[in-house]
């Protein structure tokens, strides 16, 4: 039986571009004959989201979509634990509802984890050659700086923490009990993962097509400040 992947999609108001996320996903040529499993997450969107999912599915029953919805709004975090809960692929993956980021490059996440190196794959946007929209220099600042925060203490020596796109194999994401709702997703995940013993961590450049706040962007400057609270809780006291 060929391995398969699950690619988690949590979603919040995301109507404009949920439907093309799935097709560039569906689009996808996994390496090794992998299969797909698309896990959508709605978190109780106020738009269409649902209505387009669901257009999506009957007009596309041979695709393998799992539909999940949150009757109230929990954030991200509490959207992906959702997801990793259902999931029953070898590998997981996280897969923003946005386009900011290439399902095309899912491959280049997977090689480490199929070459027997990797057990855990961060797609890092400031590393390797491929195509990066330029948009906020604070934003950039604030990653880095809490990139480096995390290195400290889970003594990684990661070049972006905050990235979305994230590789494990299905038991390690199980195995981990995550607490986050919003974006403090990010620096729990890294913190309570490199404390698995012997945990095999890569990284490999990725190409990033962002969002201004007028295109949809959500996270903030309170996001940043969580994220900072969060690298300290769960690597020194959780």
């Amino acid at each position: 039986m060929p391995a398969k992947l699950s690619i988690i999609v949590p979603a919040y108001n995301e109507s404009n571009t949920i439907q093309d996320i799935l097709q560039k996903i569906d689009a996808v040529q996994l390496i090794d004959g992998i299969e797909k499993e698309i896990i959508v997450v709605n978190d109780c969107s106020k738009d269409n989201t649902e209505q387009q999912v669901l257009e999506f599915q009957k007009n596309n029953p041979a695709i393998n979509i799992v539909y999940k919805k949150h009757e109230i709004n929990k954030g991200k975090g509490a959207a992906l634990r959702t997801g990793f809960q259902n999931a029953t692929g070898d590998f997981v993956i996280v897969q923003d509802a946005d386009l900011e980021y290439d399902p095309n490059e899912f491959n280049i996440l997977l090689k480490p984890i199929l070459d027997g190196f990797a057990d855990v794959v961060y797609g890092s946007r400031f590393m390797g050659g491929k195509p990066h929209r330029i948009l906020f220099f604070w934003h950039t600042i604030g990653n880095k700086m809490l990139t480096f925060a995390s290195n400290m203490l889970t003594n990684l020596n990661l070049t972006d923490m905050e990235t979305c796109y994230k590789m494990f194999r299905r038991e390690i994401i199980q195995s981990i009990d995550l607490k986050e709702n919003r974006f403090g997703f990010e620096p729990e995940v890294t913190a309570k993962m490199s404390k698995i013993p012997k945990i095999r961590v890569y990284e490999v450049g990725i190409s990033y097509y962002g969002r201004t706040y007028e295109e949809g962007k959500k996270i903030g400057m309170k996001d940043a400040f969580r994220a900072l609270y969060c690298i300290v809780k769960y690597n020194l006291f959780g």
